[in-house]
């Protein structure tokens, strides 16, 4: 597919393509100067890349080269058949492998949802290609295993096992769906791009697809029993700068997941946002695009903004 071009705004020009990476054929638009410092921003469940629609303008205006990729199985990505093909280490060989396709060594990664579960993971099993690491309101992989058992967390993740449950929660995904999307800011998301979320899910394959992220993560595999997202055992440290981003009013994430890190990630920086949801890209836009910038750029330092935990 040749690249098209994609008005998101009037002012600002996305380049519109796909790319095989990993054996996996990905769709993905891209903004900014394609000789700037490259930004990924990899979206979560139940989305696609126009999660990142409020921050792709300001990151590419400020010279970064921001590429959004649909994850495996997402909208107009490649939707490769059965459960495997969605563990972890698959999803983030696919972020390796399109970091080296783009023409570069290392890049910057933001994460939200699954798309910080894969970023922990490629930062924690592939640290060489990650310049600096930005997650947004998924859990360290340590930290989850740390307050997985506690009943109140189990309540939150109730749909993770209704997910394991054949056909019918590809059924109810449209439904699952514009419940999910439920950010504290009335403008969080349009009708009309809840419209388009709506297509992304009835695309041929999409939903199963969707869910076969969280059958993956519970599903056996061989002896080795469910796939961790980094193996088992404590995972190494990562070093690589990090900032977390956590909207507090999270209906499925405990805020406690966003404490503690430094244990597994030193000198990690922590914004708490106490009036935001789980999508808090969507809920405080201005706030997370200021903190991305900041961070983003080569001048900022590891201390740029204050820890907000005690």
């Amino acid at each position: 597919m040749n690249d098209e071009a994609l008005a998101l705004t009037p002012d600002l020009l996305l380049r519109e393509r796909q790319l095989v990476v990993n054996g996996v054929r990905l769709h993905l638009v891209e903004a900014g100067p394609e000789d700037g410092p490259l930004v990924l921003l990899l979206h979560g469940f139940p989305e696609f890349w126009r999660a990142w629609e409020r921050q792709l303008g300001p990151l590419a205006r400020a010279g970064f080269r921001v590429v959004a990729p649909d994850l495996r199985g997402y909208n107009l990505s490649e939707k490769p058949p059965g459960v495997d093909a969605y563990r972890v280490g698959a999803l983030q060989e696919d972020v390796a492998a399109l970091i080296r396709a783009l023409g570069h060594a290392r890049a910057r990664v933001v994460g939200h949802d699954w798309g910080g579960i894969v970023a922990w993971a490629l930062a924690l099993r592939q640290p060489e290609v990650v310049e600096r690491l930005v997650i947004l309101n998924a859990p360290h992989p340590a930290a989850f295993r740390r307050v997985a058992r506690k009943p109140a967390q189990w309540r939150r993740s109730w749909y993770i096992f209704f997910f394991q449950l054949p056909w019918l929660p590809e059924r109810l995904l449209p439904s699952f769906g514009r419940w999910a999307l439920r950010g504290t800011n009335p403008r969080a998301y349009t009708e009309e791009e809840r419209r388009r979320y709506q297509e992304a899910w009835a695309r041929p394959g999409a939903a199963t697809a969707m869910i076969n992220y969280y059958r993956a993560m519970l599903r056996p595999r061989g002896r080795r029993g469910p796939e961790a997202p980094t193996g088992a055992g404590t995972p190494p440290p990562i070093r690589v700068p990090t900032l977390v981003l956590w909207g507090e009013r999270d209906v499925a994430l405990l805020p406690e997941l966003a404490g503690g890190l430094e244990r597994w990630v030193p000198g990690v920086q922590v914004v708490r946002f106490p009036g935001a949801s789980h999508w808090v890209m969507r809920d405080e836009p201005v706030r997370v695009n200021n903190l991305l910038l900041k961070f983003l750029s080569d001048q900022a330092g590891p201390d740029f903004v204050p820890s907000s935990d005690p």
